[in-house]
């Protein structure tokens, strides 16, 4: 293992295998990064497109996903289910839908998942020294630069994209709406918008610096219980309707309700394709 910066170490040469059983499909390269912001470590997962190491001098757009284990290999998803973030990323860029490109996928901590992916106090369950007002700057001032050194990323907002799922997909919205300009495509699916009494809600409604490109989807069937999978719909909805007064027309929003998707990777993995050709796609 040899040292890359005080910060990280890579733990791979260009196709890293993490099991005998592993199901990524291209160049996956991991990192086990020490943050200074939250005083533990974690992996990052950085997918790279083909030809990235054909000699070419080309930058590439990036997009950086929260819970990071669930997006490439089923062997450290949870529940053995991945995302397709590479079989998808790859098909996409081989069809010209959207541009060669870098993802980031982000790790959780374990055992602190909730408390840094919270940006509030809550009671239900009881919350009461969340973390997730530190996330922000544990992206943008330490993982982005980080991932700048090291790789041919692409910089700007035009070029750079931020995105999660559930309390990932919270975190990720709290992270657009604290730190404007940065990101420049936000993809937001199943979020816990509810938590804080709808917080995020009502601080949106004053919020204007929007993303150029935003994809919001929610499940049908989050939870299983018609009264609360309608309440959770009805925040997305919400929450589109605040983004629409704000300005964002049809060509820069989706939001999109998905009647028969539960709460999982099998969903999000669903979606991915879309979300990416909104985001990303050629127009």
């Amino acid at each position: 293992m040899r040292e890359l910066t005080q910060e990280a170490t890579e733990t791979t040469g260009p196709h890293f295998i993490p099991s005998p059983h592993s199901s990524i499909t291209g160049d996956l390269r991991l990192h086990e990064f020490r943050s200074r912001v939250f005083g533990n470590m974690r992996m990052l997962r950085v997918w790279l497109p083909k030809g990235y190491d054909d000699g070419s001098p080309m930058h590439y757009p990036v997009l950086y996903l929260n819970d990071g284990q669930n997006l490439f290999d089923r062997a450290t998803a949870f529940g053995g289910v991945e995302w397709q973030v590479d079989e998808t990323a790859e098909r996409l860029i081989c069809e010209q839908v959207i541009p060669p490109m870098i993802i980031v996928g982000m790790d959780h901590s374990q055992g602190d998942r909730a408390r840094e992916y919270i940006p509030y106090r809550i009671r239900h369950p009881q919350l009461t020294r969340p973390l997730g007002r530190k996330y922000p700057t544990f992206v943008i001032d330490e993982v982005m630069p980080f991932i700048e050194h090291q790789y041919r990323v692409a910089r700007g907002p035009q070029h750079t994209g931020l995105g999660g799922s559930s309390l990932g997909g919270l975190i990720a919205l709290y992270t657009a709406m604290v730190r404007p300009g940065v990101f420049g495509r936000l993809l937001v699916e199943s979020p816990s918008l509810f938590l804080g009494n709808r917080r995020v809600i009502k601080e949106s409604r004053l919020f204007r610096q929007w993303p150029e490109r935003m994809f919001l989807a929610m499940g049908g069937r989050e939870t299983g219980m018609p009264e609360k999978d309608e309440m959770l719909a009805h925040d997305l909805l919400e929450l589109g309707n605040v983004l629409k007064r704000a300005g964002m027309e049809d060509d820069r929003l989706r939001v999109k309700v998905d009647d028969i998707a539960g709460h999982n990777e099998s969903a999000w993995a669903a979606r991915f394709p879309e979300a990416m050709t909104f985001l990303y796609g050629r127009r």
